[in-house]
């Protein structure tokens, strides 16, 4: 009673008179600072503590997929390689432009043993010519490069098959596209930069 009287004098009267809405108590949930393991790991080692994660999110079917930050890294290793500069939105066909002007569609594919697909990703609006060629690259389950090339937009065109459900073309980066005569393999370069970022 004597604290309860206490309380009033404190307590605006509105919020304790019968019917008072009371509002709710917001916890203060710290975020935890990052653990040492990600602050001190290398880019790759990021990579493969991340493919680990969403592998477990997978197995518990929180997610479906496990490919997120591949794309981002290999414009990266790309741009860096060749120093071509990166488009801030490929909503326009192209990922990269180099000095001379020429546009580059960067692709990826992490091939694992759960999952030794060599598709890209699609490729759309092919016919419209928005770049001039495709860079892409493989990757192992370790997120090492294994292979990497450049290739004409007519390569491309020749090889990729029309998908209709999805309005986009398909192209699968297998071992005749390096026997291709226009093809440039860079993987050499794509290995270099990828040891030292």
């Amino acid at each position: 009673m004597i604290i309860g009287n206490m309380l009033r004098r404190v307590v605006p009267a509105a919020d304790h008179e019968i019917g008072a809405v009371v509002p709710p108590i917001i916890e203060q949930v710290a975020v935890p600072d990052r653990p040492e393991i990600i602050r001190t790991a290398g880019v790759r080692e990021l990579l493969i503590l991340h493919s680990q994660i969403m592998d477990e999110l997978r197995d518990r079917e929180i997610v479906r997929t496990a490919n997120a930050p591949l794309g981002d890294y290999a414009e990266l290793l790309f741009a860096t390689a060749f120093g071509w500069s990166l488009e801030g939105n490929s909503s326009n066909g192209h990922d990269a432009t180099d000095t001379a002007g020429m546009r580059y569609q960067i692709k990826s594919r992490r091939v694992t043993p759960r999952n030794a697909s060599r598709q890209l990703s699609a490729i759309r609006r092919l016919p419209d010519n928005t770049f001039d060629f495709l860079a892409a690259v493989l990757f192992n389950e370790s997120y090492r490069v294994t292979k990497a090339i450049v290739i004409p937009h007519a390569v491309v065109v020749r090889r990729a098959k029309r998908v209709e459900h999805t309005n986009s073309w398909r192209f699968i980066l297998d071992d005749g596209v390096w026997a291709e005569e226009s093809a440039r393999d860079v993987t050499a370069a794509l290995v270099s930069v990828s040891e030292t970022i």
